[in-house]
């Protein structure tokens, strides 16, 4: 246990970003990946004890927590000064995976409780992880949807290019359950490693349609339309969220998990689409 500790600072002193884009490919900071100043309501998430809290605070997040997770780092950082957040976002499997091979992080926010249970079986989690949002499938399709995509059932028209997330990662679990419940037999074009990858393809006009997460098409409004269908009530995905065991930044994990869960936080993903825990 102490070598592992050791090894897990020096890694993270290091710089965790350096090790982030090592294991999962990516490293984003709320205070530079998105203009835009903190919301009116992050001072008053600020407490008494939320001076004490200091230092980089390294987040592993679902990719569909993007946007909301950015903007509530900004006024995380605002309500804490002398906190700096620093996040890797990717399919949720693949964090966990960095997680257990002991990437040097302080909070794991995954789409779904099946890779949740990836770090928790190997003892990663400090404590219970808790539900702080849960969201569900959309059919994003091209703007205007050209293809006339109604329903699900329209996606195995003939011709028509459908990519799907990869079956281990939430969103393709997810989109598998839908296609199930509907008996439908889907053979995409290609699966994606995770619904920000899934939904780009639509984007650049490489596939017709794509299912990802009603949150994922409002963040790219203009970009792609979204068709709702009733099936996806079938499938809709719990977020867990926990500070990490070997967390570098123990108090700032602690402390970011509680500002997600606080009003400010909720009010961020409530009206990024997400749908509230309870």
């Amino acid at each position: 246990m102490r070598t592992r500790t050791v090894r897990r600072r020096a890694l993270h002193a290091a710089g965790s970003c350096i090790a982030v884009m090592l294991l999962a490919g990516g490293c984003s900071s709320s205070g530079t990946a998105a203009s835009g100043s903190a919301a009116s309501g992050s001072a008053s998430a600020a407490s008494s004890t939320a001076s004490a809290v200091t230092g980089t605070v390294a987040v592993f997040a679902a990719a569909s927590l993007q946007e909301s997770f950015l903007q509530i780092g900004r006024q995380f950082e605002a309500a804490r000064p002398g906190t700096k957040v620093v996040f890797n976002f990717a399919g949720s499997n693949s964090l966990a995976a960095g997680i257990v091979g002991e990437a040097p992080a302080d909070v794991f926010a995954a789409a779904g409780p099946a890779t949740m249970k990836t770090v928790t079986d190997k003892g990663e989690a400090a404590g219970t992880p808790k539900i702080f949002v849960r969201n569900q499938l959309e059919t994003a399709t091209a703007p205007g949807n050209p293809q006339h995509v109604a329903g699900l059932q329209d996606l195995t028209r003939p011709g028509l290019k459908v990519v799907l997330c990869a079956r281990e990662v939430p969103c393709g679990a997810a989109s598998q359950t839908v296609l199930n419940a509907a008996n439908i037999q889907l053979t995409p074009v290609s699966y994606e490693q995770d619904v920000k990858a899934a939904l780009t393809k639509v984007e650049l006009q490489e596939a017709d349609a794509s299912l990802v997460y009603r949150t994922d098409v409002k963040a790219a409004a203009g970009k792609v339309d979204g068709v709702n269908f009733p099936e996806a009530s079938s499938a809709v995905n719990d977020y867990p969220i926990t500070p990490l065991t070997h967390a570098p930044n123990a108090a700032g994990a602690r402390s970011f998990v509680a500002y997600v869960e606080s009003p400010d936080g909720q009010k961020v993903l409530t009206d990024a689409g997400f749908l509230p825990a309870t």
